[in-house]
């Protein structure tokens, strides 16, 4: 629920519609945009310092997770993942980076060199592809992956790593196949766990269903573990499966900012985190996720939709008549938070931007008054008339040059 919106606001989102209690838990999150979101094909890899700041981008917003590169996919990425982890140590950022690394002893090691050099704890995130599918196309059975299980965690714990223990795909491997893999690797000293929704197959109710069996595997285990959600966007269901997993239960959250990442993506983790806010699960301000998305459409030459939720260039603009009525007549009334709610789901306030009317074709005389009144001009059935019609006779939104155009036009008969 939206603090201070609540005596006008009724939310069926909730468990008792009307309900004003928001239950008090905590939720961390881990931003995966440098390392699984740069594996978008149409990424371009930010330049160092650019990925520097985005560090400090994360550190503002409260996201205590960032994934820093895999170091054994190239030597380039292993000096760029101990340059990352140096600037952390450096600037004391509240971020605690984790790697990734293949279920490999190679791989661990090379982590553990970045930890070494950098100075800073690093969590190990070992992973392997658990799935019927995966097993069948690698060559792998059962045996084996708990070998490789066992071997990798306890190397991890060997050296001093934190270690995270992944399972690919684990949204399409069957449960006793994950029984036995979690069970291995919380066994030889994982204390945190990982879903991988690897090709975006998880509805919101699969979602719930497999956080509550890993969490039935955690208790049998007697350990203090805790359990990472990370969703992908293939079916589009990557947000709302990621907050499922919440409300089931995962103590972390994973995604990239604006979805960015294979194939289609990740789970957007600024929706995730203005979502959290909306619910009341989340308390630190978010201003900042406006900067957090720009910085990825500055620096990777992914564009951000002109649809895409809150961030995209329509989230809160608007040419049709009802819509920009209700809008000035909660201006009029000088109240702040209606003219942000009455036709938003989400404060534009929040993040630096505001509501915005704009004339064409579905527009009404509110759309025009607006237009000059914030042009500073004087409402008159002439002008009201002149842009009206220029509005009914386009195809689209219509031009500041254009109706002063027509407003010169006007003038000069």
């Amino acid at each position: 629920m939206i603090s201070g919106y609540n005596h006008w606001v009724y939310d069926w989102n909730r468990d008792e519609p009307g309900s004003e209690t928001v239950v008090s838990r905590s939720v961390e999150f881990n931003d995966e945009t440098l390392r699984d979101g740069l594996q978008s094909p149409s990424a371009k890899t930010p330049p160092l310092q650019a990925k520097m700041d985005f560090l400090h981008i994360l550190a503002g917003l409260g996201i205590s997770g960032v994934d820093i590169g895999l170091p054994a996919s190239s030597p380039q990425v292993m000096e760029d993942t101990i340059f990352l982890a140096k600037e952390i140590a450096r600037a004391g950022l509240p971020l605690k980076p984790n790697c990734a690394a293949r279920t490999v002893l190679g791989d661990i090691r090379l982590v553990k060199e970045v930890s070494e050099r950098a100075g800073i704890p690093i969590e190990v995130a070992a992973f392997i592809g658990s799935s019927a599918a995966r097993s069948l196309a690698e060559g792998w059975d059962l045996n084996f992956l708990l070998k490789v299980t066992r071997e990798s965690v306890s190397e991890a714990v060997h050296l001093g790593l934190s270690p995270m223990f992944v399972t690919e795909d684990t949204t399409r491997t069957h449960p006793d196949v994950l029984k036995q893999l979690y069970t291995a690797a919380i066994e030889y000293g994982a204390r945190r766990i990982c879903i991988a929704d690897t090709v975006g197959f998880a509805s919101p109710t699969a979602a719930r269903r497999i956080v509550g069996y890993l969490r039935s595997i955690v208790a049998d285990s007697g350990e203090d573990v805790a359990i990472d959600w990370h969703g992908h966007m293939d079916r589009g269901l990557g947000l709302m499966s990621t907050l499922a997993a919440f409300d089931a239960g995962a103590d972390r959250l994973h995604g990239s900012a604006i979805g960015l990442g294979e194939r289609i993506g990740n789970a957007p983790l600024d929706l995730v985190m203005a979502n959290l806010k909306l619910m009341g699960y989340w308390e630190r301000d978010i201003s900042r996720l406006t900067e957090y998305v720009e910085w990825v459409a500055r620096w990777t030459g992914v564009s951000i939709p002109w649809n895409y939720p809150i961030f995209g260039s329509d989230a809160f603009r608007t040419g049709t008549g009802i819509h920009a009525s209700a809008i000035m007549k909660a201006m009029r009334m000088g109240d702040p938070d209606l003219v942000d709610m009455v036709y938003s789901a989400i404060p534009a306030s929040w993040f630096g931007k505001r509501q915005t009317i704009e004339v064409g074709p579905m527009s009404g005389d509110a759309n025009v008054a607006y237009w000059l009144s914030e042009h500073g001009m004087e409402v008159t059935s002439e002008r009201m008339a002149a842009i009206r019609k220029l509005a009914k006779e386009s195809d689209s939104m219509i031009s500041d040059d254009e109706i002063l155009d027509a407003l010169q036009r006007l003038e000069d008969t």
